[in-house]
């Protein structure tokens, strides 16, 4: 276990060296760079242009060097952890993120506990009731969650969420809190906000679970060994939760590779109609502006939480199911 833990460590550098190179490439492909597009949104906002500052700029940041030098340079301050300036939001990349990510992760977290709690449950009782008026509208329910987009979802939220329950449209907090320090007062105007984006984020997922855990489920159920366990007078809850259960979530264990880096990033499309402070609106207008720092460094972080889920969950698969080995092979 330990040489297979060290194996993969040492496979993510150069996974995540080329993962670095290709972040550059894409984002120095479109022509220009951040200070062109920002003197072209100068200029169609007829406001006036400072060349020469805006030139003394581009040299300061190394922008008049080769690609190469310039990868270099953000490569080697990322590993000294400095993720460099951005230029959009003029100020380093740590601190524009700092309060956005706490965020992000939080609303995050939440969705995937309202996802489990939720899923979990139907899909046992669907795969336990098969072809039962519950399973078909547990089942139609589900085919609504994949089938509606979240940024629908959002705006008919945002509507009743102001009629009913009179929360302010927009935003993860009331008006007033944007931008002011922590305080119990923010944090319950925060929870006061947060089931919204839970509830649109979490449809989707908690659909695709359910209907994953009831098919892989149902597969187990049919086998041989849960006959038998049945036959031997098992009582019917420990016969489904012992094995069967375990056997079937091995998909939920796979997808932690792409939990962590999801806890991060957010939904962007919900968080842009819901003007909400996650990192996926930030990340989106980075891209845009061609704001390089903010947009590349971020990018490496999901790419790194990415390497690191996947590790988990290998090992997560080789705890929960006894029949997947680590070194591959047959074992005797």
């Amino acid at each position: 276990m330990l040489r297979y833990v060290l194996g993969r460590c040492v496979m993510m550098v150069p996974t995540l060296v080329l993962t670095s190179m290709l972040i550059f490439t894409i984002i120095e492909l479109p022509p220009g760079d951040y200070f062109e597009s920002y003197i072209a949104e100068l200029q169609a906002q007829g406001e006036g242009v400072d060349l020469k500052q805006i030139e003394a700029l581009r040299k300061q940041y190394g922008f008049d060097k080769p690609p190469v030098e310039r990868y270099l340079h953000w490569v080697g301050g990322m590993l000294q952890g400095d993720f460099g300036y951005s230029f959009e939001y003029q100020m380093p990349v740590n601190a524009v993120v700092g309060d956005r990510l706490w965020l992000t992760v939080m609303v995050s977290c939440f969705t995937i506990l309202f996802t489990w709690i939720v899923a979990f449950p139907i899909g046992m009782y669907s795969a336990t009731h098969q072809y039962s008026w519950g399973d078909h509208g547990l089942t139609l329910l589900g085919l609504l969650g994949l089938a509606v987009p979240h940024f629908l979802l959002a705006l008919v939220f945002m509507y009743f969420a102001n009629v009913w329950f009179g929360t302010s449209i927009g935003h993860l907090m009331d008006p007033e809190y944007l931008g002011a320090p922590m305080s119990w007062a923010k944090v319950e105007s925060i929870l006061e906000h947060l089931w919204i984006p839970v509830l649109i984020i979490g449809t989707g997922g908690t659909a695709g679970m359910i209907r994953r855990l009831r098919a892989n489920l149902l597969d187990e159920l049919h086998k041989q060994y849960v006959v038998t366990a049945r036959a031997k007078g098992l009582p019917p809850f420990r016969a489904l939760v012992k094995y069967p259960l375990r056997m079937s979530l091995n998909f939920f264990i796979a997808d932690i590779g792409s939990i962590l880096p999801e806890l991060v990033s957010g939904a962007e499309i919900t968080a842009i109609v819901l003007s909400l402070e996650t990192t996926g609106p930030m990340l989106i207008r980075a891209l845009q502006s061609q704001d390089m720092y903010l947009a590349g460094s971020f990018l490496m972080f999901l790419a790194f939480l990415t390497v690191i889920g996947v590790l988990i969950s290998d090992l997560a698969l080789v705890m929960l199911d006894p029949r997947i080995r680590l070194g591959g092979g047959s074992t005797k």
